[in-house]
Parts: C-alpha cells; sequence; structure tokens
C-alpha cells in the first residue's frame, strides 16, 4: 500500500511515489510535524466569546506568517519551510472567502485573485496536477469564488479541473473517481466526494442533464461501496488492486460526504439525500475515532492537520440547510459551538494567534499551514453561526 501523503513538493512527487512502492509501504497515516503538547490556557471566569473578533485576528495572523515572499502562496509552516504544496491553498481560498463573505472587505477578494494567480505559477503555469482529489479541492473552492465575485476566472479554473476530473472516471473497481493519474484503479473518497459536489454545481450553474447524471452515479457508487450502513465513510478501494475497502477513517472523508449529500440536495430536492448526511453527521459527531468529549480528535500535522476543516464546513453547510430539521440542526450546532469554544481560548496561542492540531491543548514548536487552516476554519464557521443565530 502507497503511503497516501501529497504534503511533498510537486516536483518530488513522482520520485516519491516510486521510492514508496520499492519499499512496499503499508502505512497511511498523514505526515506530521511534531508537537509539544502545552496545557490549554484557563477561560476567564465571564466567557465573551466574538468570533468575528478572533476570525480577523486569525486571518492576519495566517496571512503575515505563511504568505510566501512573492505573494503567490502560502509557505508550508510557521517556521519558514517555504515548500508549495497544492492542495492546501485551495484551503487558503476557502478562508479567504469566508473571510470576505463575513465581512465584505476587498482586500479579501484581492487576497483570492492573487492567489488563484499564484497557484498557476508555483504549479509551473498550469491548473492541473497529478492528484485527482487536489484538483477537486482547488475546483469547488473555485466554484465559491466564482459565486462570491462573478469573476469569470474562477469559473474558468474551476471547468479546466473539471475536464480533468472528469477523465479520471472509469469502471475499475466499479466506479468512481480515481485518487491520481499513476494509479487509475484506486479509486476513494476524496476525489469522488469533490467531483460529485463539483458536478452538482456545475448542473446547478449551467443545467447540463449529463452533469447531474454523474454526479448521482458518483454519489450511488460512493454510499454502495465506501459508506457503512451505520453512515461511516471509508477512505478508498482497490489500493493493492485487491479490490479490498480501506476502512481508515478520517474527520475529512465524512465531511465530504455529508458535502456531496447536501449539494445534490440542492439540485435536486430529493429528501433522501438529506437522511444520508444525517446518518453520517450523527456518527461525525459521536464515533470515537472522530471525536473525544465532543471534541473533533487531532489527526496530526501534515496533511492531517487539515482535515477537521472540511469536516467542519460540510456539517455547517447542513446546520444552515433550510430542509434540515430542528432537532437535528440544535445537535449539530451545539458541536460545532463546543468545538469552536474549546479551540477559542484551549487550542489557539497567544499573541502567536496560531492553532495546535489538539484543539484541547495550546500549540507547540513549527504549526503547519494545513494545521492553522483547521483552526482559521473552526473560527469563521463560527461566525458565520453565530450571525445567523445557530449558537451563541
Amino acid at each position: 500500500m502507497l503511503m497516501k501523503t501529497k504534503y511533498l513538493d510537486n516536483r518530488l512527487v513522482m520520485i516519491v511515489l516510486f521510492a514508496a512502492f520499492v519499499l512496499s509501504s503499508c502505512s497511511k497515516s498523514p505526515a506530521t510535524t511534531p508537537v509539544t503538547p502545552v496545557p490549554p490556557v484557563t477561560p476567564p471566569a465571564t466567557v465573551t466569546y466574538n468570533y468575528a473578533s478572533l476570525s480577523d485576528s486569525l486571518q492576519a495572523s495566517t496571512y503575515n506568517t505563511y504568505i510566501s515572499v512573492d505573494r503567490n502562496y502560502y509557505i508550508q509552516n510557521s517556521t519558514g519551510t517555504t515548500t508549495f504544496n497544492y492542495w492546501p491553498q485551495a484551503h487558503v481560498l476557502n478562508i479567504l472567502e469566508d473571510g470576505y463573505l463575513r465581512t465584505q472587505n476587498a482586500l479579501y477578494t484581492l487576497r483570492m485573485k492573487a492567489l488563484l494567480t499564484g497557484i498557476k505559477i508555483e504549479n509551473g503555469g498550469a491548473y492541473p496536477n497529478e492528484f485527482y482529489d487536489d484538483m477537486g479541492w482547488l475546483a469547488n473552492a473555485s466554484m465559491r469564488g466564482y459565486a462570491i465575485t462573478s469573476d469569470t476566472g474562477y469559473l474558468n479554473v474551476a471547468k479546466i479541473l473539471y475536464t480533468e476530473i472528469q477523465g479520471a472516471s472509469n469502471t475499475i473497481a466499479g466506479g468512481g473517481i480515481a485518487w491520481q493519474r499513476t494509479q487509475l484503479y484506486y479509486k476513494n473518497t476524496p476525489s469522488t466526494g469533490n467531483a460529485i459536489i463539483l458536478a452538482a454545481k456545475m448542473y446547478e450553474l449551467q443545467g447540463n442533464a449529463a452533469d447531474l447524471t454523474f454526479a448521482k452515479n458518483l454519489y450511488s457508487w460512493e454510499k454502495s461501496t465506501l459508506v457503512s450502513p451505520a453512515g461511516v465513510v471509508y477512505d478508498g478501494i482497490n489500493q493493492n488492486q485487491d479490490l479490498q475497502v480501506s476502512k481508515a477513517v478520517y474527520t475529512y472523508n465524512q465531511g465530504l460526504f455529508i458535502g456531496a449529500a447536501v449539494e445534490l440536495y440542492n439540485a435536486t430536492q430529493d429528501p433522501a439525500y438529506i437522511q444520508d448526511a444525517i446518518l453520517t453527521a450523527n456518527n461525525e459527531i459521536a464515533d470515537p475515532d472522530l471525536e473525544s468529549n465532543g471534541i473533533l480528535k487531532s489527526e496530526g500535522q501534515g496533511d492531517g492537520g487539515l482535515f477537521k476543516s472540511i469536516a467542519v464546513r460540510y456539517l455547517t453547510d447542513l446546520v444552515e440547510l433550510t430542509a434540515l430539521d430542528a432537532a437535528n440542526r440544535t445537535k449539530y450546532a451545539a458541536f460545532l459551538q463546543k468545538n469552536a469554544q474549546t479551540l477559542y481560548y484551549k487550542g489557539i496561542g497567544r499573541p502567536s494567534l496560531l492553532a495546535s492540531p489538539d484543539w484541547t491543548l495550546q500549540p507547540s514548536g513549527s504549526i503547519d499551514l494545513t494545521t492553522q487552516l483547521s483552526g482559521v476554519t473552526m473560527i469563521e464557521a463560527a461566525a458565520r453561526l453565530k450571525a445567523g443565530s445557530f449558537i451563541q
């Protein structure tokens, strides 16, 4: 089994993948940067949670700490490792979009467009890369950028990447989207979930029935192949070309399936998709493989540092879905609120304003961009939920 990590300089991807194959690595753990646990800060007796103000501060700190010297991209970590990693850039674009939607400050749209241009420069003058889930993250962030700004530059990027992603659909293992170009036989949730969301959004934008059919077919395959009857979303299938399902459970896969269900509900108004989202969300907030005492678990740094960001983003979308019943809305909002409150005082360093991979402990040492993005996403989501009166 190849190690599923992309926390690498893109120029080295093929070398590392070949070496991993030769060594027959059986690890699929996210790359990590060690962090020494530091006790949490004790909240004041009278607790005030000003999520919008903290979001402003976190956005500023993230930009100042991680922006590259040429302002094209965000660097790997808080201690100056300047490696360009493709997939976190899409999630930087998402938090910039969060900031703009919350404030309407044009500074965010300027940074969004600079990043979109910078990704192309740093990626060798083009947007496609080796990994289909990478392209899915950026395509979906770009679709959101287009919805926010009406700038067709974002839509053009999404279309370029959508064409690439459609090419990763084949009948090996029964369907789904391949993880990368050199492993068209290996299908997984990150690639397929992103493709479902993207295709459904393309249908909603352009009304092409083929896009909706593509999304629905992928979703049916995903649900029947990689989702348990209890709603647990597994990672992938056929990585060793043996048709075996990898039952590794990560927070981001749960989030992606919820996001796919929500987007297909938006496209079809079929309530069955909401029921699927509820089943997975109920598991996400209670499964000891995903949370501990009501807090999303630490999945380390490296790629794993970004996983909670995706879980939070799509669970927040579900909370905001008008068709969701009140009882489940209240339950999921309370879960997100507890995570936000815990992170607010326990997991964010001050004055550094860096986020820990463990939201119950203070950060220490170098903090990866991926880890920081999960923290920013959580506080921005809380600001959004508070503004909508879903939480206090």
